[in-house]
């Protein structure tokens, strides 16, 4: 028998025969885990499998290939943060939606889950965390082996004036040295090189940047699946804000 015990942020919840639940859950040293609760679908047990819900977790199977099976114990509930906010409920969503597709199984990311919990434990301050979550996606696409290089200038490798990022290569351009190639690049507002006020129609734009390596690199690396569409409608919730 295989055992251990770690704590995470719930991912994903789904049915399973009568009673159970099978849940996957972003651990800190074990990386994304899936796993059977049994009883999981119960009244005592069902409510605090709510996504984004912190849980202490111990698995258990024969073999270390198996699906296996968890107990868990709460050790906080994030529902009352997102219950009546509407951002704070879409970026819920958004965060554990894109993680539950990207990560792969039991690979670890301690510097991207501690950031994920940092990003989960601020739900509800609907003044930082819109930047907050922007900067969460562009530490996820480094994580996921997709840095974006806006330190210089591709072409000139100059630092001045960055204005642009390559689709391609994710690396900034210059607004002088785009020239003619200007109308093929990203944008690259200033709330990306952290200058400048994070207003939500800045963070829009800096979205779109990301949502590109997000959709057309990342997404494609893994089998050319579409995003989860709650990123849309976080998005969405983000526009009807302004």
């Amino acid at each position: 028998m295989i055992e251990w015990r770690d704590e995470g942020a719930l991912l994903k919840v789904r049915k399973h025969g009568e009673n159970s639940a099978i849940i996957e859950v972003f651990t800190q040293n074990h990386g994304k885990a899936a796993g059977i609760v049994r009883g999981g679908t119960s009244r005592k047990i069902a409510p605090l499998l709510q996504p984004g819900a912190q849980l202490d977790v111990t698995w258990k199977a024969r073999l270390e290939n198996h699906l296996g099976s968890f107990t868990i114990e709460p050790v906080r509930s994030r529902a009352a943060q997102v219950m009546q906010d509407r951002l704070a409920l879409a970026g819920l969503n958004a965060v554990t939606g894109i993680l539950a597709f990207v990560l792969p199984e039991r690979e670890t990311h301690p510097p991207l889950y501690d950031r994920t919990i940092a990003l989960l434990d601020l739900l509800g301050q609907n003044e930082i965390w819109p930047l907050a979550y922007l900067q969460w996606e562009i530490a996820l696409l480094e994580e996921m082996g997709f840095a974006l290089d806006l330190s210089a200038c591709a072409v000139s490798g100059l630092n001045d004036d960055l204005f642009y990022v390559s689709p391609r290569t994710g690396r900034a351009v210059s607004r002088l040295a785009a020239g003619e190639w200007a109308d093929r690049l990203l944008p690259l507002p200033k709330v990306m090189l952290g200058k400048g006020d994070a207003d939500i129609p800045d963070i829009l734009i800096a979205l779109k940047t990301t949502g590109h390596f997000l959709h057309h690199h990342l997404a494609k690396s893994l089998g050319d699946r579409p995003l989860p569409d709650a990123r849309q409608r976080l998005i969405d919730v983000l526009k009807r804000s302004t």
